[in-house]
């Protein structure tokens, strides 16, 4: 056999190699799927009752965004990422359109005076849902470009965070502050992570900040919130409704919960029971230990993501690394702030709690984000299985559906420290530049 011919079966060999879809993530995502269903169910019969649509009306619906989400998930799944990171122009186009198509009249839907839906008529789409999405990737492509420069250049570090400022300009006009401070939360974390000093970030900080607490206090609704949720048993019956009743669901819980389906305060007392406040209804049918275990499933699904996008930084996979990072932070914050809500730490937000809040536009896209997830697991098993068998024998053969540039797929990165490219002693920027 000839040398190209011994090539040519080792590329094949390398080819056949497939990967593994993290089992941890997916069998979270499944358990956070399966709850919420369980609590969907439990929290919106009264409320479905109350509208005269059939008691199941808001689980059937639920269940169905589920499904549809399953499908888009498991067509990104099977969608390789360097496809993704080739478009990534056109996603932020997406982004624009989306936010801009909620102020077109016909198009756009207003509901309780925040315009944020586009009608499509069977149903009405929550555009900030999309936009979160397609953002981590664009930010994700961005980061993995310029990851030379946006510790060094201003200019550099600048471009992302004026692409959020618009955004956030734009969300602010429906108005949607609580997806306007996620967004800004989200790109600052992306940016630190691809290398961004911090000393520059509070510079940027310093500045934003006033203008958004500005923007905060100019709304007499969101300064009800505030000083409801500074003391809400001053008004807890008008402005601080809400919260005290969250409140008193989480206290009727006590140690194990008064039984699945046995909550009071769903009964026509608590506000979005089962959206935003469906925390808190968990909390009083299952209890401390139950709120205990939903903390810690998210606690768990975020650090396994962050575990799996560092994996793939390491592997010099950096798109994939932090598309991770980005749906880690989303995930993380939305679930931190959402529960934090509930329990009277964070003003109230109306963000929902991924994959367990009834929704439609969020479950949706919730569940592409597990997919996109779920394809960066897939690939960095694959990767690290290709890896494995070259370094089991000898071959400088690059795999056939690998970048021929990425240098995690040859036999040098094998051999070469992962601070070090081409020998020549080239040092890697860090994650998170602290100066």
């Amino acid at each position: 056999m000839s040398l190209l011919d011994e090539r040519a079966g080792q590329a094949t060999k390398l080819e056949q190699i497939a990967g593994r879809y993290d089992p941890v993530l997916l069998g979270l995502a499944l358990l956070l799927a399966g709850f919420g269903v369980v609590m969907v169910g439990s929290s919106s019969i009264a409320i479905a009752e109350g509208l005269d649509v059939g008691p199941f009306h808001f689980l059937v619906r639920h269940v169905v965004f589920l499904v549809l989400g399953g499908v888009l998930a498991f067509a990104l799944m099977r969608t390789e990422l360097k496809l993704i990171e080739r478009h990534n122009h056109l996603l932020l186009f997406g982004c624009i359109v989306l936010l801009g198509l909620v102020f077109m009249p016909g198009i756009g839907h207003t509901v309780n005076g925040a315009q944020r839906w586009i009608n499509l008529g069977v149903s009405k789409f929550q555009a900030v849902e999309a936009v979160k999405l397609l953002l981590i990737v664009w930010l994700a492509s961005y980061v993995v470009r310029y990851r030379d420069d946006i510790g060094e250049k201003w200019s550099t570090l600048l471009k992302p965070l004026g692409v959020a400022g618009f955004l956030v300009a734009l969300l602010l006009l429906q108005p949607d502050f609580g997806s306007a401070a996620l967004i800004l939360a989200i790109t600052a974390g992306m940016v630190w992570l691809g290398g961004a000093r911090i000393a520059h970030l509070a510079a940027i900080g310093a500045l934003a900040l006033p203008v958004l607490g500005a923007v905060a206090v100019a709304a007499p609704y969101r300064v009800a919130r505030l000083k409801s949720f500074l003391d809400p048993w001053q008004d807890p019956f008008n402005d601080g409704f809400q919260l005290t009743q969250a409140l008193i669901a989480i206290g009727r819980g006590e140690w194990f919960g008064v039984g699945l389906g046995g909550s009071v305060q769903k009964l026509f007392y608590l506000p979005e029971a089962h959206t935003d406040f469906i925390f808190s209804v968990s909390a009083e049918e299952l209890g401390f230990v139950g709120s205990v275990a939903i903390i810690a499933a998210f606690a768990i699904f975020s650090w396994r993501t962050f575990s799996i996008g560092l994996r793939a930084v390491e592997m010099r996979r950096y798109f994939a690394g932090f598309c991770a990072f980005g749906v880690g932070l989303w995930i993380s914050l939305q679930s931190f702030v959402s529960i934090g809500v509930n329990l009277g730490l964070l003003p109230t937000k109306g963000l929902t709690l991924p994959l367990v809040s009834s929704g439609g536009s969020s479950v949706l896209v919730t569940c592409m984000a597990i997919g996109l997830l779920l394809r960066v697991s897939y690939e960095l098993d694959r990767a690290e299985r290709q890896v494995a068998r070259l370094r089991g024998g000898v071959s400088d053969t690059l795999p056939r559906d690998t970048d021929e540039h990425d240098p995690a797929a040859s036999p040098a990165a094998v051999a070469t420290p992962a601070g070090v490219r081409g020998g020549r002693g080239r040092i890697e920027p860090k994650i998170g530049a602290v100066a």
